[in-house]
């Protein structure tokens, strides 16, 4: 049985109203993922993205969380007020 070493580097990081967002690359299967952390809520995800919409996800990632219907960007404690684009986004989403 093969052993599979992940390493996993970080590229961002930012954090916004208690909300951490990062920004990662792994090796050696070369994906790119977001991932997200509520402090307040407890609660995180993390997106599996495209490299060539990385840096657009790592700054907007309830709205690729929204589009991925992966998590409800509402059960974020201040994903309104740390993305409002994301929630509009979702609304419009929500009416096609």
């Amino acid at each position: 049985m093969a052993t599979t070493i992940t390493q996993k580097r970080e590229l961002a990081h930012r954090r916004s109203d208690g909300i951490d967002v990062y920004l990662f690359w792994n090796q050696p299967n070369s994906l790119v993922t977001v991932s997200v952390f509520d402090e307040r809520t407890n609660q995180g995800f993390e997106l599996e993205v495209d490299s060539r919409d990385a840096l657009d996800a790592f700054n907007h990632p309830f709205a690729y969380a929204a589009r991925s219907s992966i998590v409800d960007p509402s059960a974020f404690s201040g994903a309104a007020e740390a993305e409002p684009e994301g929630r509009v986004l979702e609304r419009r989403l929500a009416e096609l």
